[in-house]
């Protein structure tokens, strides 16, 4: 599951992915954060997947990919820090950072919410 909590202090998307977390429920939360005109269109995103089990393949982060391009069409930048705690999702998130190399897009893996959140606000 992806749920989502925008943070009106920090002005941090806040996302969570909790138990197996699908393709499509990727795809849906991207989908989601494009259409949203009332972010910040320099956007800053934590999402928080301690715990999380990433529900598809390899082959499918060119999905996530292709997806994620039409999302930054609509924003100036977006930066996300991600916070994982599982060795095979940071292989796929690894995976992705080098998939989703563009300079409106920065991804970065982190171990714990307060290094992610010191990146973030670095920003």
């Amino acid at each position: 599951m992806v749920s989502t909590l925008f943070n009106p202090q920090t002005k941090i998307l806040e996302s969570k992915f909790e138990g197996n977390v699908t393709l499509a429920e990727v795809v849906n939360y991207i989908v989601a954060t494009k259409e949203n005109k009332t972010y910040p269109r320099k956007l800053k995103i934590l999402t928080d997947s301690m715990g999380a089990i990433f529900d598809f393949s390899i082959k499918d982060l060119e999905i996530i990919v292709e997806e994620n391009i039409k999302s930054l069409e609509k924003y100036d930048s977006i930066i996300d820090a991600i916070i994982i705690d599982d060795p095979k999702n940071t292989v796929l998130s690894m995976l992705y950072l080098e998939l989703a190399k563009t300079n409106k897009y920065k991804f970065e893996i982190f171990a714990t919410k307060s290094a992610a959140l010191d990146w973030l606000n670095n920003y």
